[in-house]
């Protein structure tokens, strides 16, 4: 557990720049930015909940690692509503009467 966290720990600084770089791309192509947290958002709740369900099967318990899988999953499915909502309505307003 402690080396996991140790290597995450290390890595916060690329994940910095890979951020800072995600968001200036947004920017530069006029995204809404509600959007783009939205996505970092899942991204994030992905990685973490990999990250404990692989921690908790190291710990002999794949009964609780198969639930924390099903949890992020459905936070992630969760999240993504309104972007989906968006996308729907966008493709509904593309299709001619």
């Amino acid at each position: 557990m402690f080396v996991g966290c140790a290597i995450f720990l290390f890595l916060i600084d690329q994940v910095h720049a890979i951020i800072m770089m995600i968001e200036k791309i947004a920017v530069n192509a006029n995204v809404n930015m509600v959007y783009l947290e939205t996505i970092l958002k899942i991204i994030g709740i992905a990685y973490i909940a990999e990250f404990a369900s692989q921690m908790t099967k190291d710990a002999g318990q794949g009964a609780i690692a198969s639930k924390i899988e099903l949890a992020g999953k459905i936070l992630i499915l969760a999240m993504a509503i309104p972007i989906l909502t968006v996308l729907i309505e966008t493709i509904v307003q593309m299709i001619p009467n």
